[in-house]
């Protein structure tokens, strides 16, 4: 399998350092950007498998990022996964309301976040 590349989008630090440690483990490669302007600079250079996008982004917020992702034509099929430690009952249905794949909460279980990854990877075939 090629390697697959995934953008985590999170302002907090270790966070996305232990997101690149676990995926990177399990063969991805990792891009990162701690805010929306950051994101759309490094989506105008790559095309990743997939987006991890925090929820709580400092300026505007990660639903604001996802909803202009699906709308961007060549962006609009890459899986968006919210990224949140805020997964309340009913925050899924509005995570996917936003345009949202799924959602993977935080903090990380690194014993089943890379497989986690991959499921919504398989999911949408790529």
């Amino acid at each position: 399998m090629a390697e697959q590349r995934i953008l985590v989008v999170d302002d907090h630090q270790p966070n996305v350092d232990l997101a690149r440690y676990v995926l990177e483990a399990d063969g991805f490669i990792v891009d990162e950007a701690p805010s929306v302007d950051e994101a759309w600079a490094r989506l105008r250079v790559i095309r990743p498998a997939l987006i991890l996008v925090d929820i709580q982004l400092p300026g505007t917020d990660g639903l604001t990022l996802v909803r202009a992702i699906k709308a961007t034509p060549g962006l609009d099929d890459v899986p968006v996964i919210a990224f949140t430690a805020f997964a309340m009952q009913g925050d899924e249905q509005r995570f996917r309301a936003a345009g949202c794949d799924g959602y993977l909460a935080k903090p990380i279980d690194v014993h089943t976040f890379a497989a986690s990854v991959r499921s919504y990877l398989q999911t949408r075939g790529t």
